[in-house]
């Protein structure tokens, strides 16, 4: 099955249809997820569907249970996850407006549950990063937004910052020369515990906004119609990756 992940902006999605909201117990606590039907021209779909700030965006990026979330989705039988991420652009090529591939991280967070292997029972793995934004998941993400004739921005490098503050302009300058492309808040730990229970994870980031230092501060009206926008191109690109999946 197919997960969806999403972050600020999207914490419903009007294609899923006869929704069921399952509160699932974890080892590492209780995570919502909701499950449902996405109708499609290949026929009717099953997808499982989690806000990770919750509907009424009340958790904070660095109070989220990843790994319940992860743990959650991997026990309803989800294989494949799209992430989906509102960010800020670390250059000025990328705009407001732009929807990234992700392809890698750079991770700049602290003090969160950040693996499934602690030691003792749970075991001790390092767990490989090099294809963490699965190569070919990305490929069937791109040809999606092809045919729903959306451009996407490929090769991604996502920066996650611990939040909830927003970065200096003395950050920003330095994660665009550490090769960033857009910066965001809640992309780890969800990529590398979804790679260490062998989830093919995928991710499309939206960008709002340039980061601070780039460009005149923006008022949270200019942000909400262009992540309006964004989530109508992203509707198009989900529908599409529904469809062949």
């Amino acid at each position: 099955m197919l997960g969806l992940i999403a972050g600020t902006g999207f914490y419903d999605w009007e294609a899923l249809e006869n929704q069921q909201e399952k509160l699932i117990d974890t080892p590492y606590g209780q995570a919502t997820v909701f499950l449902g039907e996405v109708a499609t021209p290949e026929g009717r779909k099953p997808l499982a569907f989690l806000p990770r700030h919750a509907k009424n965006h009340t958790i904070p990026p660095h109070k989220i249970n990843y790994r319940a979330n992860i743990w959650a989705l991997k026990s309803l039988g989800v294989d494949k996850i799209v992430a989906v991420n509102a960010v800020g652009s670390l250059l000025t090529d990328v705009p407001p407006g732009s929807i990234v591939l992700v392809d890698d991280f750079l991770d700049f967070t602290f003090g969160r549950e950040h693996t499934y292997f602690t030691g003792g029972e749970a075991g001790l793995q390092h767990t490989d990063m090099t294809n963490c934004y699965d190569r070919d998941w990305q490929q069937q993400i791109k040809a999606a937004a092809d045919k729903a004739g959306i451009e996407l921005v490929q090769d991604g490098v996502y920066v996650c910052v611990q939040g909830p503050r927003f970065e200096s302009r003395a950050e920003i300058r330095a994660y665009g020369r550490l090769g960033g492309t857009v910066s965001g808040m809640t992309g780890v730990p969800e990529v590398t515990l979804a790679n260490e229970l062998g989830l093919i994870y995928g991710s499309l980031a939206l960008v709002t906004n340039f980061c601070c230092g780039l460009a005149p501060a923006v008022s949270d009206d200019e942000v909400r119609v262009v992540m309006k926008a964004n989530t109508e191109k992203l509707t198009k690109i989900l529908l599409q990756i529904v469809a062949a999946y």
